[in-house]
């Protein structure tokens, strides 16, 4: 799992290009907003989409019913699987 950083500010800085900025600013004022919010809600849409897309796992309805019927009725365990077991620490 990736590491977290933890920062208790309340400001972030960003080093960009005059050129960027003025592409931003240009953006914020379409959009009826100051730099700030459109910054922080285009930013936070994006990091929302990583997100999901890294923790949400979809399945077609075949694949799906595959998953539940495997969990319902697992197959037995493989010597692979009994190794990875005894190879467990025993539990207190």
């Amino acid at each position: 799992m990736p590491r977290a950083s933890i920062d208790d500010s309340k400001r972030m800085n960003l080093r960009i290009s005059p050129e960027v900025k003025a592409k931003l600013v240009r953006a914020a004022a379409l959009r009826n907003t100051d730099l700030t919010n459109f910054v922080t809600q285009t930013a936070l849409r994006e990091a929302e989409a990583v997100i999901e897309a890294a923790e949400v796992l979809r399945l077609s309805e075949r694949d799906y019913a595959r998953v539940l019927a495997l969990l319902e009725d697992p197959p037995p365990p493989n010597e692979k699987l009994r190794a990875a077991i005894a190879a467990l620490p025993d539990a207190p």
